[in-house]
């Protein structure tokens, strides 16, 4: 019997919108924000600039979209290593420490140098969804170990996860960043073993 061709159907307007996200945040964050335009997303996803325009009509709301695109990804991680991991301390603060040095290793400082000039007031949304996903999560974990005897019980959760917040405030940030010669990935990757060396138990330190 003669297999008929299937039928390709068309797009819907929400996964063109989804898929505009992904390419832009893919390009924005290997390539910068700067050096990627709306025509060569378009040119790149096959979709007409009519079509294209009529989802982001500006760089600006795609770049805000991508952010929380990425913050939503983020969150979703952190969720399932919590969720997974919660009778494990130790299990969980090392795939929480291999989920934010992936994410962060997505981001170059290229697009946080495009972010500052271009589009700086994008860069409070930036904090304000990292400082909310930080506390709760790594709250979580600092709650969690002190049960479990894996972080010291003699500083306030709320002391720990003001330091932690303060230091990624004064160094995850596009001008301190280039100052230290740093990427995102490494930035926060010295900032987590900074602050996991202070709270964690002295009888726990030789497990990490």
């Amino acid at each position: 019997m003669k297999r008929l061709p299937e039928i390709q159907e068309k797009p819907t307007a929400l996964a063109s919108r989804d898929r505009i996200i992904a390419v832009a945040r893919r390009e924005f964050f290997a390539n910068g924000f700067r050096n990627v335009t709306m025509d060569d997303l378009a040119a790149d996803l096959g979709m007409s600039k009519k079509t294209f325009y009529a989802r982001f009509p500006g760089k600006t709301e795609l770049l805000k979209a991508v952010l929380i695109n990425k913050f939503d990804h983020v969150e979703a991680d952190f969720s399932r290593v919590a969720r997974e991991n919660s009778s494990n301390v130790a299990v969980w603060l090392q795939e929480m420490v291999l989920c934010m040095q992936q994410h962060a290793g997505e981001i170059q400082p290229l697009f946080l140098r495009d972010m500052q000039r271009e589009a700086p007031e994008m860069f409070k949304l930036v904090e304000s969804r990292r400082r909310e996903i930080l506390e709760r999560y790594w709250g979580g974990f600092f709650r969690n170990g002190r049960k479990e005897g894996f972080i010291r019980k003699d500083v306030p959760v709320n002391l720990m996860l003001e330091i932690l917040l303060a230091a990624v405030q004064s160094i995850l940030n596009p001008p301190k960043i280039a100052e230290l010669g740093l990427t995102p990935k490494t930035g926060a990757s010295v900032i987590i073993e900074v602050i996991l060396h202070g709270v964690v138990s002295q009888q726990r330190k030789s497990t990490l």
